[in-house]
């Protein structure tokens, strides 16, 4: 969670000192503008949630092995003395 604040505040920081000039775009043309259904939009962001809760489930399970080793590993240590 200490990585994901940190990567975000540098993209905070470069996003906020990209440039010290005022340059102005020209405006968009909104008749060029393309829609988005929401249904669509909704099932696109369900998948990337369901997919983002995977990868971070397996990232706390391999956390907690690794912790389970640890305490293993200290409780023989104890043991040992």
């Amino acid at each position: 969670m200490k990585k994901l604040f940190a990567i975000v505040a540098v993209a905070a920081a470069l996003t906020a000192c990209n440039g010290g000039g005022e340059e102005k775009t020209p405006a968009a043309d909104t008749s060029k503008m393309t829609t988005v259904d929401p249904s669509k939009a909704a099932d696109s962001i369900s998948k990337m949630v369901d997919t983002a809760k995977k990868a971070m489930d397996n990232m706390v399970d391999t956390a907690k092995k690794s912790m389970d080793k640890m305490v293993d590993k200290a409780k023989e240590a104890t043991k040992k003395n």
